[in-house]
């Protein structure tokens, strides 16, 4: 069967035989553009800044450029683990279109040194980086009111269960569940913690809203609206307190306890009112509510599902929530958003679907698990702390890439496994001509994606400062 016909040959189709080669190829050519965008946000100097003090020798790879092989790794996904380090070290190919010298490309084991450099004070300095990038895309985005999500994130470590902080979740797997704040596409901020840890322990919550709240005020706008959006893990008077202190808005889910429950079913049918939104018809009641324990009462809106697509729910089918807010409540919030324009955000109808857009959060969530694998690599908690929040800077860079360059290719809600088939398996050579370094890729690529567009949005991207 392997044997080659007459007709083949008169062709020219058929392969007769396999050669190596040492001309400079690559089957991941969209890395180049996502290096030159690296290279033009100018990202390095605040790296340098923050992590320059590991380098304790000038022998080392300079931190931003370790920096960037680790991106390239996270956005290229080929594998998730540090072993391929060392395959990649092999290749010339991926070393001229990450543009870096082939002797730079670290190892497996220079990647584990890297991150056993890291303890709790260097660790917090990737938060700060976190939200620098976050205050950086809000200077670009400009909103008019700012709408944060907080919830926890399971990453299901199984069958790592010797590694440090693993337990159990809520799930009912093993693993880690770190608290992360989300807006738009994009990690605002993120707190690592031991699977075993609910959504609101200790304080942490508190603090996470404090800070990012001060620093949205001092280097974005001091009036714009705020409004976090939580689930009802973090239904607790205390956040709502510290929440109203700092004169922001929330939306949090509530639990439909049995008064809550017995209100509902003895409300009379006049005091619904129904609204209809996307082929689903709601019904809503609002009152005020205090829990036993609450010292005021606060805004309460309690919905069910009547209808989907013309299709009628029995009593028993029917979807039920409950959720409690401060926005209607007068103060500076609601100040804020009618200077904006937004006073539609305090009707209650408006206010019941921005609480069922929060499942848009939880899309982030599912974004970075499709980006990064939940596993992680190391042994000690610390080392592991420090990949996971390399993973969320490499998710925030590669969002914004997306919608700084790549956005004539792709849509920008694309998930990692479309953009890295799109735009980072592309087949490339380099090629040296008249001292320069060119990377040819297939005319078909070229069109499809606009590369030529591409590569000069990639040259030319929004600069990162650094407020």
């Amino acid at each position: 069967m392997g044997d080659i016909t007459t007709a083949d040959r008169r062709k020219g189709t058929k392969i007769d035989c396999i050669h190596p080669t040492q001309e400079s190829l690559s089957s991941r050519g969209g890395l180049s553009l996502f290096v030159r965008y690296l290279k033009g946000i100018g990202l390095d100097e605040s790296l340098e800044r923050l992590f320059g003090s590991i380098r304790r020798s000038r022998k080392g790879q300079p931190i931003a450029e370790i920096f960037k092989q680790l991106f390239c790794f996270l956005v290229d996904g080929t594998s998730r683990h540090l072993a391929y380090f060392d395959h990649l070290r092999d290749d010339a190919g991926y070393a001229g279109v990450i543009e870096s010298a082939p002797e730079t490309l670290l190892s497996c084991h220079a990647v584990k040194r890297f991150f056993r450099a890291f303890w709790w004070p260097r660790i917090y300095l990737f938060r700060r980086l976190l939200q620098k990038l976050f205050l950086w895309r809000l200077q670009l985005a400009q909103p008019k009111v700012i709408v944060l999500g907080i919830d926890t994130m399971v990453m299901d470590n199984h069958y790592a269960r010797k590694r440090h902080g693993v337990r159990h979740t809520y799930k009912k797997v093993k693993g880690f569940a770190p608290l992360q704040m989300t807006w738009d596409r994009f990690l605002v901020d993120a707190v690592f913690r031991a699977g075993d840890h609910h959504s609101n322990h200790s304080d942490t919550v508190e603090k996470m809203v404090d800070h990012v709240v001060r620093q949205i005020r001092k280097h974005y706008r001091r009036d714009v609206p705020i409004v976090i959006r939580s689930d009802s893990g973090f239904f607790d008077q205390k956040l709502f307190a510290a929440f109203e202190a700092l004169q922001v808005g929330y939306l949090c889910t509530g639990k439909l306890y049995g008064d809550v429950k017995t209100l509902a079913e003895k409300a009379p049918d006049e005091a619904w009112t129904r609204f209809k939104s996307k082929g689903t018809i709601w019904e809503y009641i609002e009152f005020g509510d205090r829990r036993g324990s609450w010292k005021q009462f606060r805004r309460a809106i309690y919905c069910r599902r009547v209808s989907s697509n013309g299709q009628l729910f029995f009593d028993f089918a029917r979807s039920h929530t409950v959720f409690y807010t401060n926005i209607g409540h007068g103060g500076l919030l609601q100040e804020q958003l009618r200077e904006v324009g937004l006073v539609t955000l305090l009707d209650p109808k408006t206010l019941i679907l921005n609480h069922h857009d929060r499942g848009k959060d939880e899309l982030v969530h599912r974004a970075l698990k499709d980006f990064a694998a939940q596993e992680l690599p190391f042994t000690k908690f610390a080392q592991n702390a420090a990949f996971y929040y390399t993973m969320l800077l490499a998710f925030d860079l590669y969002e914004a890439f997306k919608e700084d360059v790549c956005a004539p290719a792709i849509p920008i809600a694309s998930y990692a496994t479309t953009f890295r088939r799109k735009i980072i398996d592309i087949a490339a050579k380099l090629v040296r001509h008249a001292g320069r370094i060119i990377l040819k890729v297939p005319q078909a690529a070229w069109q499809h994606l606009k590369l030529q567009e591409l590569w000069e949005k990639s040259a030319n991207p929004p600069v990162f400062q650094w407020v």
